[in-house]
């Protein structure tokens, strides 16, 4: 099982997204801790999960969606209606092509249900990397917003490398915290963040009620490269070894990632894991296509108790 902010991670919702659509009774949680109040999710309440979403971005109020999904609404019934959908958001403005491209990424993981590819999940561990980092605050873990803010971290991180004759030693690597833990304020998308002054959420896992996510962008470098040498914002540091990760190859643009890091989560919970945080996303390959793009994700675990 799930803590609601282990659920919310892997669903890309917000902790305060489940809590509502657990008030309405869209998605009541799977246990109720009777002492402490905490909920816990399985990795099965994704599929209903991702209809909700799905259904809500086509425009649906929420206790229609009550209504279509006690009804048994099927995949290719929803297909249909994301295709209508979809010739009103072409011709949109170009954040609604972004917001596309979330409900696809939805659509694909309801139709996968069922046949998760198992075999594709390799557990290996990592070693300590030496990095040059670059980190940013991002609204949400949610595609829509991460991506605006990796981009460019990663784009003024080679910059600063080439202007200083510093060549990475491999891949790029993106990571992520709970803006809240790492002692960065939500309240600056896309800048450096500040001590944050609000409390933290009273569920375990649950993170910062905002949502708000520590972005950060990593180059491996040598051992003689020095922060100094790249300028203000960069930070040297060792990310350390991670002696069990569940790893998974997805193959296109991060806009499309969901179904991958579904894939992790039910092979982490039908397998007894819990995760140990936040994926890693290593860059095999990032050509001009950004649908030709290949992206390890890399999920640490801790053993279930």
């Amino acid at each position: 099982m799930f803590t609601i902010g282990d659920f919310a991670k892997h669903g890309r919702v917000s902790v305060r997204m489940l809590r509502h659509y657990d008030a309405l009774g869209l998605l009541r949680p799977a246990r109720v801790d009777p002492f402490t109040g905490y909920r816990f999710y399985e990795a099965g309440q994704l599929a209903r999960l991702n209809r909700v979403i799905a259904l809500k971005e086509l425009g649906f109020r929420l206790d229609q969606v009550g209504t279509i999904l006690d009804a048994q609404v099927g995949a290719e019934e929803l297909r249909g209606m994301l295709r209508s959908r979809q010739a009103e958001l072409e011709s949109a403005m170009a954040a609604a092509a972004a917001r596309l491209v979330q409900v696809e990424a939805r659509l694909r993981t309801i139709e996968s249900e069922g046949s998760m590819p198992v075999d594709d999940v390799v557990v290996k561990s990592l070693p300590p990397v030496r990095v040059a980092e670059l980190s940013a605050i991002a609204e949400s873990y949610e595609p829509k917003d991460i991506g605006p803010v990796i981009g460019p971290l990663f784009g003024e991180l080679c910059r600063r490398l080439d202007r200083a004759g510093v060549v990475p030693t491999g891949p790029g690597i993106a990571r992520y915290e709970n803006a809240q833990d790492s002692g960065a304020s939500p309240g600056t998308p896309g800048t450096p963040g500040t001590p944050a002054a609000s409390e933290p959420d009273s569920e375990p896992g649950a993170g910062t009620e905002a949502g708000a996510i520590l972005v950060r962008a990593a180059l491996p470098v040598a051992a003689g490269v020095r922060a100094a040498d790249l300028g203000g914002g960069v930070r040297i540091v060792t990310l350390p070894a991670v002696e069990r990760a569940a790893t998974l190859v997805h193959r296109g643009s991060m806009d499309g990632v969901l179904p991958a890091s579904q894939t992790l989560a039910r092979w982490i919970d039908a397998h007894g894991h819990r995760s140990a945080g936040y994926a890693r996303e290593l860059s095999l390959a990032c050509p001009e296509d950004r649908d030709q793009w290949v992206t390890e994700l890399q999920e640490p675990l801790s053993p279930a108790s």
